[in-house]
């Protein structure tokens, strides 16, 4: 027994180191790209053209971040980027909520037509002309709704959702309403406490689809300074960045080594776009795995 029980720690101790061995490999797999990205956007822009930077700026310097927030739209991008990426969120969780709600009840007798509807909705779609055209005709161009009505409702969104109110036991909006609610009251008071999970997946789903947007932007409001983004305006100094490397390539090498390192720019950017969301993950991390564990096993 003496004998089994040591073979049977020691065999525990080489899992464990074994595992944290792997752990710590897929550690460093998973924050070798992020350290990249974050070393060349904080090195010189002339040295950056050399390469071989890894983990840590060979010359540092804050002059790609310069560049970048020197730009004069850029804060007047980050506002209204930060303004749809609010209210897009907050609409977008209200509309698709209360939809799934009504799809989930199994008294809703045009259920299974209208998800067969939103269904294919996920694989036909009018094309960028007929879109642009009903965006003219709802005079939604030119105005900030246009970030935030067309994408109220996505079916993506609704089905996830539904899938998790389909495991919620149906005996508690029974109950209440014996107690004389309504089904908003059922809606508000009952479903969507239970729904923190799958709400903060889709919250986190809408945020990050709203804050990289930029391509509504260049089609509706490429004109529009006050309308503009925070994405489609780092496009911007991106283009004009990697045009003033192609002039200078073409003039002369010494010149294009005077110019900020479209690479740096780029990485930069990267690290500009990415941060706010990482910021918002830790948050919602505990609702995001049980809200997609959870509306996966119903759908």
């Amino acid at each position: 027994m003496a004998v089994k029980a040591f073979n049977s720690t020691r065999s525990e101790k080489i899992f464990d180191i074994f595992n944290i061995i792997l752990m710590t490999v897929i550690l460093i797999i998973t924050l070798y790209p992020f350290l990249n990205v974050l070393a060349i956007s904080l090195n010189d822009s002339t040295d950056t053209v050399r390469g071989g930077i890894y983990l840590w700026p060979r010359e540092f310097t804050w002059e790609n971040y310069k560049t970048i927030f020197g730009y004069t739209g850029l804060l007047q991008g980050f506002k209204i980027t930060m303004l749809r990426t609010i209210a897009g969120t907050i609409l977008g969780l209200i509309s698709s909520s209360m939809l799934a709600y009504t799809l989930s009840r199994p008294d809703f007798k045009s259920r299974k037509f209208v998800s067969i509807f939103l269904a294919l909705t996920m694989y036909f779609s009018g094309g960028l002309v007929p879109t642009y055209m009903l965006m003219r005709h709802l005079d939604l161009i030119g105005t900030f709704w246009i970030y935030i009505l067309p994408s109220a409702v996505s079916a993506f969104n609704v089905f996830i959702i539904r899938s998790f109110m389909d495991g919620l036991p149906y005996a508690l909006q029974e109950s209440a309403k014996l107690d004389g609610a309504n089904d908003f009251k059922i809606y508000y008071k009952i479903i969507l406490p239970l729904c923190k999970p799958v709400l903060a997946t889709i919250a986190l789903f809408l945020a990050v689809g709203q804050w990289n947007s930029w391509f509504d932007t260049y089609l509706y409001n490429g004109n529009k300074p006050n309308l503009t983004t925070l994405q489609f305006e780092l496009m911007k100094v991106l283009a004009s960045t990697n045009q003033g490397a192609a002039m200078a390539n073409a003039n002369d090498l010494a010149n294009q080594m005077a110019q900020v390192s479209p690479d740096s720019i780029k990485m930069a950017i990267t690290i500009v776009v990415t941060v706010p969301i990482l910021l918002v993950y830790p948050f919602l991390q505990r609702y995001f795995v049980s809200g997609m564990t959870l509306g996966a096993v119903k759908a």
